[in-house]
């Protein structure tokens, strides 16, 4: 693994000869508008490996990408690498049709400690949700980015992430979010504390999700990247483009509905993904993503 050829994958040409702020955000950034978060191994035949050499060739070598459990595992080694003091954490992500957090963990993120404060790093989460700068763990605060304005709350030990939602102009509306999610002034992301994990306690979640019948990696097939102004994404044969902050504090989304042989060509042009196997896509849940 060489960490050169990682910066190639991503088109990062800046400075990283000292662990700051400025360094790890400018990675950061380019590493989340150049890899996808996807599970399409899932729906092509594949297994998902938690080990990082397979990680690092699957993500950096055959220029796909992937979910949480690689996408944060390799940030880490890359920061790592780089001097950043990280640990692993571990997430519960927030389910607002059943108003309710999963019993075990679900999500990998990573804290970073840097020049006395802490930050989380989370370039696994995709979708509109997906953060575009390390957040300060500070409880309460809003902290504005691009995408919206996200912030913790922490209760007894337990941090929350959430995101306050901006109002949508859909160029093409569709039926199928419910009601009450385009209702939400705020979104609910994930809860998690910061009890340092080891890569091994996400075994079980990386072989429960890519298995399970009601997870919502097998019952929807998922590629995101985020751009430059917003954020696309692939959820079965639903192509959605959103560009954030279009106008008047709203987002831009236009939604089409792809055909079954525009799906391979909009996988290479959208996302830069080329599959090896036949790729089935799925999408038989009613869970909102956005």
């Amino acid at each position: 693994m060489d960490i050169k050829e990682y910066f190639a994958r991503i088109s990062y040409q800046g400075s990283h000869n000292k662990p700051d702020l400025a360094a790890m955000s400018d990675i950061f950034q380019h590493h989340i508008q150049a890899v996808p978060f996807e599970n399409l191994s899932i729906h092509c035949g594949e297994s998902i490996e938690l080990n990082l050499e397979a990680t690092y060739n699957k993500i950096v070598r055959k220029k796909r990408g992937g979910w949480c459990m690689e996408n944060n595992y390799l940030l880490s080694w890359v920061l790592k690498t780089l001097g950043y003091d990280v640990t692993l954490l571990g997430a519960k992500v927030y389910v607002p049709e059943l108003d309710a957090y999963p019993d075990e963990i679900d999500h990998l993120l990573l804290q970073v400690e840097l020049d006395g404060k802490s930050y989380i790093v989370d370039g696994g989460f995709g979708m509109a949700y997906q953060l575009w700068q390390p957040m300060e763990l500070i409880s309460g605060t809003d902290q504005p980015q691009t995408p919206g304005v996200f912030r913790f709350q922490e209760e007894s030990g337990t941090w929350y992430l959430e995101k306050v939602k901006r109002k949508q102009w859909v160029l093409n509306p569709s039926t199928s979010t419910s009601q009450n999610v385009e209702n939400e002034v705020c979104r609910r992301i994930y809860l998690f504390t910061l009890q340092p994990r080891d890569i091994e306690e996400f075994r079980g979640c990386n072989a429960h999700l890519q298995t399970a019948p009601d997870s919502l990696f097998v019952t929807k097939s998922i590629c995101s990247l985020q751009t430059p102004d917003g954020v696309r994404a692939l959820v079965g044969w639903k192509l959605t483009e959103i560009k954030y902050n279009y106008r008047d504090n709203m987002d831009l989304v236009e939604i089409r509905i792809l055909a079954d042989e525009e799906i391979e060509k909009t996988l290479e042009e959208k996302f830069n993904i080329t599959l090896d196997k036949k790729f089935v896509p799925v999408n038989t849940s009613r869970l909102s993503l956005f």
